[in-house]
């Protein structure tokens, strides 16, 4: 089934990370060893994974992302990214094309779209109006766009549950992070159901 026709997007600030030959080859090896999977392309998303970056700010998330270096948890490369950053006051930086994989979530990388919530606990994307409706804005017109279901739009900690999850190495299939866990994200997926369907194609 094709999916339905996406929304308007949201207003998007386009501040792409340098992401060359390089970093693009790092990321097939990554994708052979964590998925079996000889590419860097992210090919028909099936799940969105919203995380808080424990960051002030989209210039200090992007900073972090920007340098491909070893992360500090996993020491692997490509250095880890996501997507989008969404900021406080609701503006949405695009980092990565969704045509790439970016490592921001333990055995669902293969097909999954990342975004980053400015904040430091999952209290703090909720609770501000702003970046909360700019987030869900975000979410609908991707989810539309690549017809991913309600169900899959998830939170970080939440990311061993996807029926997507899928892991080679074998210490890192339990591995997942605290943040936007379930009971944040019930709250979050009801207000996206509230936006309203997909519309429908034409």
């Amino acid at each position: 089934m094709l999916p339905a026709a996406a929304p308007p997007p949201p207003p998007i600030v386009r501040q792409y990370i340098p992401f060359p030959a390089k970093r693009k080859h790092e990321m097939a090896a990554y994708a052979r060893r964590h998925y079996g999977i000889d590419s860097y392309r992210l090919v028909a998303p099936k799940v969105i994974v919203e995380h808080v970056a424990v960051a002030s700010s989209t210039g200090a998330v992007r900073a972090t992302f920007a340098p491909d270096v070893p992360d500090s948890e996993l020491h692997e490369l490509p250095g880890t990214c996501s997507h989008y950053v969404v900021g406080a006051t609701g503006t949405v930086v695009a980092l990565v094309p969704v045509s790439l994989m970016c490592r921001h979530t333990v055995g669902l990388n293969y097909t999954a779209i990342g975004i980053e919530h400015v904040g430091f606990r999952d209290g703090d994307v909720l609770g501000r109006p702003k970046e909360l409706a700019a987030s869900l804005r975000l979410t609908q017109w991707l989810r539309c766009r690549f017809g991913i279901a309600v169900k899959n739009v998830i939170g970080h900690n939440e990311s061993l549950t996807s029926p997507y999850h899928r892991e080679r190495v074998a210490r890192l299939r339990t591995q997942t992070h605290g943040d936007m866990a379930h009971a944040a994200m019930q709250r979050y997926r009801a207000a996206l159901r509230r936006l309203g369907p997909c519309p429908p194609s034409s």
